[in-house]
């Protein structure tokens, strides 16, 4: 079990799978984005190799690619009977990786909200908790810990985590925050983490949002006595939308979500390096990034991980 003197010291994170697949030549299928390239063989090798890409640059951790093989996407593309391959070949490559680029790194297991992203999950308890135990279950044999991918309410953290507990590893629980400096729920960050301290939580981090609003909520989370940091986004709107703005049917090619959200191609490397560096002297140990943060943007942050 990982204990929370693992970001005690700077830890660089990768970046955003989903993006950089798309980058990269997959075709993503209907809203599966990321995910197609689990359920297709052909695209395994560039999942592979993908990681790669963000441990050569410098991460120290790399998620697995699972963020939309959770269980209410796969029935929404007519995929369900995939769920469990999909999930554990996530788990699969992320090892492979591993193996093959001979470094000492992390494996974190994507648990992302198992409904929509970025609002709240408002279903029945027992459902969110059997979809997040399924997915926890098929990648329990490749990870060294959980990490909770944009989540939106103390609730669904706290379900996260009773399932993660009851598997015995530890988990980063990652909190998807509005421009307004609260979740989708209304909750402050504070309220979410004091419901989160009871259980093995190594670390707290600001989901992909953009690097502006880390910057807001920095006070508050120097004040919450657990390591913190961000995994920050590129994309235009501040306030993403969920993937139904994007929505294909399943046997239609996904839309990228930059038609949606956009882009900021503005932002430079060495912008983010800026950035981070100002976090770091403010108090943050866990740096990284999410959708459309590309290796480049990892490999600039590397030389400050320690």
């Amino acid at each position: 079990m990982i204990e929370k003197s693992f970001f005690k010291n700077i830890k660089v994170l990768d970046g955003g799978m989903g993006q950089e697949l798309l980058s990269k030549g997959l075709k993503a299928k209907g809203s599966l984005w990321s995910a197609t390239a689990l359920i297709e063989e052909k695209y395994h090798q560039l999942v592979v190799d993908t990681h790669l890409d963000f441990i050569n640059a410098g991460a120290n951790v790399i998620v697995t690619n699972n963020f939309s093989a959770r269980r209410a996407r796969m029935i929404e593309n007519k995929v369900n009977n995939l769920f469990s391959y999909a999930n554990e070949k996530a788990g699969e490559l992320a090892v492979k990786s591993k193996e093959l680029s001979n470094k000492e790194i992390m494996i974190a297991g994507s648990l992302p909200a198992q409904n929509d992203t970025y609002i709240q999950d408002l279903r029945d308890i027992k459902i969110i908790e059997e979809n997040f135990n399924d997915q926890a279950q098929c990648l329990k044999s490749y990870v060294d810990f959980y990490y909770l991918d944009v989540l939106s309410s103390s609730l669904e953290c706290e379900i996260a985590l009773n399932v993660i507990s009851e598997i015995g590893l530890s988990a980063l629980v990652g909190l998807h925050v509005k421009s307004d400096n609260k979740l989708p729920s209304g909750e402050t960050i504070t309220e979410v983490v004091n419901k989160c301290k009871k259980f093995n939580i190594i670390g707290i981090i600001l989901s992909c949002v953009s690097p502006e609003i880390v910057e807001k909520n920095l006070d508050e989370l120097n004040l919450l006595d657990i390591p913190y940091g961000f995994k920050v986004n590129l994309w235009k709107k501040k306030d993403p939308l969920p993937h139904t703005a994007w929505i294909k049917k399943p046997d239609e090619v996904g839309t990228n979500p930059i038609e949606v959200l956009g882009t900021r191609h503005d932002y430079t490397e060495e912008m983010f390096l800026n950035f981070s560096k100002k976090m770091i002297q403010k108090g943050a140990t866990i740096i990284g990034g999410c959708c459309e943060m590309r290796p480049k943007y990892i490999k600039k942050i590397s030389e400050l991980s320690r």
